[in-house]
């Protein structure tokens, strides 16, 4: 699979593209599993080990039976998406993810979804048709020339932290790294991997590296020295990005400012372009569910509010992750999804090649709504393609179908 990969991760599209066709031909996939969908696939457009055609591979080889793009502040990446899904016959949806300034609501001053910053909130935008690509890239790349200010700063901020032959230089060892010149963001991953990839190449993988964090002051779990020692892994440097980010990015990190859209530009948006602006559930995190986060507190303590709030702002929309949550959190936010008449959208995201891209969560009964909506996701986008003003939120198609359950088996039902 790793040689496949390769091939799939080719500098041009064409390239990649190309070679799909010719595997589809030679390998068997498994036969896809009605119950695994996935709508937040991250590629190279922001930060993953997986171009779009390598992320379509790779669901279908996982047995998904869709898959959906979520890249950060880019929508680069969705054409080919689309492509690689027509040559897998994978029926495919398309958006994208931004950092969203809730500065002039109630909510300026509380944490919401972010881990980094009070008042501002991860949202996506779901089921963008491809005819408003164009529209959603003359959005975007304002917010990612902004982003990389900051971007800048940060970087030289950690250069005050390492000696002189571990300096990074955003413009040789940061953008290299990333799809910018081709529409793609640049994250903090980004910067932490550049520092990684320059770990290992002066000091070389395993003992070296483990030196040097620890000079860092940086504390080692023994899973953390078991992948350090594991110098033969092709994407050893994922693993150490993963340490340094929990490590380095809170010294560094600026808060986002300038490259942050206003939640009412947001949700004009996606009134222009005919999709669907989602608040991203996340809730508070006590003892983490995947193990990944840190004990902290986020919506949970002001949720029936914040949906009063969403209501207010014509947010119709939320997703969530059913592996990152307990029980009890995810009962209580699907109540008030029904008791709000919200469209519910389900997406783990996917970032890093450790990551299973099945979510098995989904194999529980209780989440059958949320592969519903997925093929409602589908059609919707489908049809706003052809005809925005029949798409899933549209007024004509609210006045039709009031009650989003309603509207989900209508749209279910074109594919």
């Amino acid at each position: 699979m790793s040689q496949n990969l390769e091939r799939l991760n080719q500098p041009e599209r064409e390239q990649r593209l190309s070679a799909l066709k010719e595997i589809v031909k030679q390998e068997e996939f498994p036969q896809r599993d009605p119950r695994y969908i996935n709508n937040h696939i991250h590629t190279i457009y922001s930060f993953s080990p997986y171009s779009p055609t390598a992320a379509v591979y790779s669901a279908a080889k996982a047995g998904l039976c869709t898959a959906g793009i979520i890249d950060h502040d880019s929508i680069a990446g969705a054409k080919e998406f689309l492509e690689a899904g027509e040559i897998m016959d994978l029926p495919v949806t398309c958006g994208f993810e931004l950092r969203v300034s809730w500065k002039d609501s109630p909510y300026a001053n509380q944490r919401l979804n972010n881990p980094d910053q009070d008042g501002v909130a991860y949202m996506t935008m779901q089921g963008v048709a491809e005819r408003f690509f164009p529209r959603v890239e003359e959005f975007l790349k304002p917010l990612r020339d902004k982003r990389n200010q900051r971007n800048r700063k940060m970087i030289a901020d950690l250069n005050t932290r390492l000696s002189q032959d571990m300096q990074i230089d955003f413009d040789q060892d940061v953008i290299p790294l990333s799809e910018f010149n081709n529409g793609g963001s640049i994250t903090e991953r980004h910067l932490m991997y550049a520092l990684a990839k320059k770990i290992t190449d002066k000091l070389g993988r395993g003992d070296a590296t483990i030196k040097f964090l620890e000079e860092q002051n940086i504390s080692l779990s023994e899973k953390n020295l078991t992948m350090l020692k594991d110098v033969d892994y092709p994407y050893y440097e994922y693993d150490v990005l993963g340490i340094l980010k929990s490590s380095f990015i809170p010294q560094i990190f600026i808060p986002a400012d300038e490259e942050l859209c206003s939640l009412d530009e947001f949700v004009k948006l996606g009134e222009e372009i005919s999709a669907i602006p989602c608040y991203a559930y996340l809730g508070d995190v006590t003892d983490s569910v995947t193990g990944d986060k840190a004990a902290q507190k986020f919506e949970d303590d002001f949720l029936d509010e914040l949906f009063d709030y969403l209501d207010q702002e014509g947010i119709q929309a939320i997703t969530y992750m059913p592996a990152r949550n307990t029980k009890q959190q995810l009962d209580r936010l699907k109540a008030l999804c029904q008791e709000h008449n919200k469209f519910q959208i389900s997406g783990e995201d996917i970032n890093t090649p450790r990551q299973n891209f099945i979510c098995y969560a989904m194999e529980n009964p209780e989440f059958a709504n949320l592969i519903d909506s997925t093929w409602a996701l589908i059609a919707h986008e489908r049809v706003a393609n052809q005809d925005p003003e029949k798409a899933f939120f549209s007024k004509q198609t609210i006045q039709t179908y009031q009650q989003v359950e309603d509207r989900i088996s209508y749209f279910k039902s074109l594919i």
